[in-house]
């Protein structure tokens, strides 16, 4: 948890605020990938890429 509060006041701090829509969208086909590999909709889930 101090890495994510880390980079929110790296964030804050230098007013970079357009990086978290970035960060977000990178987060979330980090879990899609890893919900990909582990679950029997691992199929239909590979079609998208």
């Amino acid at each position: 948890m101090d890495f994510i509060k880390d980079i929110w006041l790296f964030l804050r701090e230098r007013k970079k605020y357009w990086l978290a829509p970035i960060i977000i969208v990178l987060l979330l086909l980090g879990f899609l990938i890893v919900f990909a590999g582990s679950s029997a909709m691992s199929p239909f889930i590979y079609t998208l890429f």
